[in-house]
């Protein structure tokens, strides 16, 4: 989706729509070369890229499937794989009802189809580029002292992207990832972002349980509010300078009204939603 944003604005995970600079960019064709089933609702579609490209962790792709009849439909999915040079990249894609696109990879496609693709899209939704040591002083980036992501649902994708490429490129970046899900069964990437928590010093995963008692004692059993944001970025122990949501709408508009409420400034606020 090439969503409404504002500070606070972003692309999508899963949407019917897509930027306008996207029309420059050729359709390509790809093989699924393996679907994963990750949780309930959400399968990891890995696709073999026909010409390969370079990503940047929180970018897109735009998905277009085409009927026998002619009819097509295209939606835009949040690339979730590590932004390494290959020519597989890994889709989290979850079922949504009336999702005609998210059906068809649930219940259709198989190791071997042929679907087309473009990308990668998106400008806005991306992890802070560190700077360059050759850059001058005047022409590098502002410093990140520190990231604060918050998703939910297969809005986990373009984050787990943006903590995979912090793990090869800025592991000094102090980064938490507060991750709602209805049950811990539901909680995307769960062994890897576990893993990462337990050797990476410099990361905090904190979930919000909604559906049932949180299994750990740094996690939380409610829905997202100021209070636990409030409580996650003092995990940080420094306030973030860049903060991401992600998710479908309603729970874009909650999370991003609890960083608010914790006293982040909405300049710094980066959204992008999902739906259909």
């Amino acid at each position: 989706m090439a969503t409404i944003s504002t500070a606070i604005r972003g692309a999508s995970s899963a949407t019917p729509m897509t930027e306008g600079g996207a029309q420059t960019v050729p359709w390509q064709s790809c093989t699924i070369k393996d679907i994963v089933q990750q949780t309930p609702s959400i399968k990891s579609v890995f696709l073999r890229l026909r010409e390969p490209f370079a990503h940047i962790a929180g970018q897109h792709v735009d998905v277009r499937l085409t009927a026998p009849d002619g009819y097509s439909a295209m939606r835009s999915y949040s690339i979730a794989s590590a932004t390494i040079s290959s020519p597989i990249i890994e889709l989290a894609i979850e079922r949504l009802p009336d999702g005609e696109v998210s059906s068809f990879f649930h219940d259709v496609a198989a190791v071997g189809d042929e679907i087309e693709l473009r990308g990668p899209l998106g400008g806005h939704f991306l992890w802070p580029a560190p700077a360059s040591a050759s850059a001058s002083a005047s022409a590098r980036a502002p410093a990140v002292d520190a990231v604060l992501l918050i998703g939910a649902g297969s809005g986990l994708a373009p984050l787990m992207a943006m903590i995979r490429q912090r793990r090869t490129q800025s592991p000094a970046v102090p980064t938490a990832l507060l991750l709602s899900a209805r049950t811990a069964e539901d909680v995307l990437f769960s062994e890897e972002l576990r893993a990462t928590e337990a050797s990476d010093a410099a990361f905090v995963l904190a979930l919000a349980i909604t559906r049932e008692e949180p299994i750990r004692a740094s996690d939380f059993g409610r829905r997202i509010d100021g209070v636990m944001v409030q409580d996650v970025v003092a995990r940080l122990h420094r306030k973030p300078s860049q903060v991401f949501v992600c998710g479908s709408n309603g729970f874009v508009n909650i999370a991003t009204e609890g960083a608010l409420l914790a006293g982040l400034d909405a300049s710094i606020i980066k959204t992008e939603r999902y739906g259909g």
